[in-house]
């Protein structure tokens, strides 16, 4: 198709949104046959449709969608329990759109060899998913494949492939600032290192310190070799033990890390959000059941994986160019670990 004829098809689908009286993703929809869009008007758009001449495409039910999940992801589906709402949202959106999931979990580089020939050699697969995975080669051989790509939690750099993720940078600067305004200065940044998405949230927590006039020293990014709850809690029990209390404040990367940040002052004496106040950021539900309730940023893990496959479906259909990075907005919870510093209480009792 030209880029004269992709423009008419835009155009006509404004067109015929504009006639309906709708928008023009209630027209996506109900040219592609899905659920929820009321008889009339699927109806009425689709006579409309015929009468601008517009070529109507076929409907994605029965298509097979490849879903490529990283080994990151697999052991975060285990540990921390991320990937699984994102794949259930993936599973409901999947079932009312009548598309056929297949997951290929890839753990090396064979694997992703395999699994790409596998997309480019099997007409029966629409499209891909890719949950998780910043390996340049893999993009790279994905962006080749000549058929519609979404990454999921992850981004493409050089914009070769459409991708959806949370607001990862937004997410953690909402985070530090919620922090900031209840009075502490010294807020310690917990990670684990390695993905394009965390570094975002390191970001975002930058951002707001220098946003206030605040030093985002180096001292106060701690760096964690897992996800795990008890390696945050070992993490904080050495820097405590090294170099005293030199914050007043934890805001962690992903839930799991607040929660062993808790674990492990507890451990030591120290009473979460009376001497030190912790935050995370993903909202897993189990955070609102510890001790205290988990004060944290919000990430629509679900509607990550459903955004994701609408936008692939849009592809497949055509009506999805060119490449867009989609980031979902993500908003503030508050629990019981945080606590807004005083003038009693700015200095950390300590045991």
């Amino acid at each position: 198709m030209t880029a004269e004829e992709k423009k008419g098809r835009r155009t006509r689908l404004d067109d015929i949104a504009a006639r309906c009286g709708v928008s023009i993703s209630t027209v996506s929809r109900a040219l592609a046959g899905e659920k929820g869009v009321r008889p009339e008007i699927r109806k009425l758009v689709l006579e409309t449709a015929s009468a601008v001449s517009y070529a109507l495409p076929a409907s994605v039910a029965g298509k097979k969608v490849m879903l490529v999940a990283s080994g990151a992801a697999m052991i975060d589906y285990v540990r921390n329990q991320f990937t699984l709402h994102v794949l259930e949202g993936l599973n409901a959106r999947a079932a009312a759109l009548g598309i056929e999931l297949a997951m290929r979990p890839v753990a090396d580089k064979a694997d992703e060899a395999r699994v790409v020939a596998e997309m480019r050699d099997d007409p029966s697969f629409g499209g891909m998913l890719i949950l998780t995975v910043d390996d340049e080669d893999m993009l790279a051989a994905a962006a080749g494949l000549g058929k519609p790509v979404v990454l999921v939690n992850s981004d493409d750099p050089y914009m070769r492939l459409s991708s959806v993720t949370p607001c990862n940078r937004s997410a953690a600067f909402i985070a530090a600032e919620h922090l900031i305004k209840a009075g502490h200065e010294r807020v310690l940044f917990m990670l684990r290192p390695g993905r394009r998405t965390i570094e975002r949230r390191l970001e975002g927590w930058r951002d707001a310190l220098q946003h206030h006039g605040l030093q985002a020293d180096a001292d106060l990014v701690l760096e964690v070799d897992d996800w795990l709850p008890e390696l945050g809690a070992e993490a904080i029990t050495r820097l405590v033990r090294d170099k005293g209390l030199c914050f007043t404040a934890i805001l962690t990367a992903g839930d799991s890390l607040a929660n062993g940040a808790v674990l492990g002052l507890q451990a030591m004496g120290y009473a979460v959000p009376q001497d030190i106040s912790v935050m995370g950021i993903d909202d897993l539900p189990q955070s609102a059941f510890l001790n205290p309730p988990l004060s944290t940023v919000h990430i629509p893990m679900r509607e990550l994986g459903a955004t994701a496959l609408d936008l692939l479906r849009d592809m497949m259909l055509g009506l999805a160019t060119p490449r867009r990075r989609v980031e979902l907005s993500c908003h503030l919870v508050e629990r019981g670990s945080v606590a807004a510093v005083s003038g009693a209480d700015a200095e950390p009792r300590g045991r």
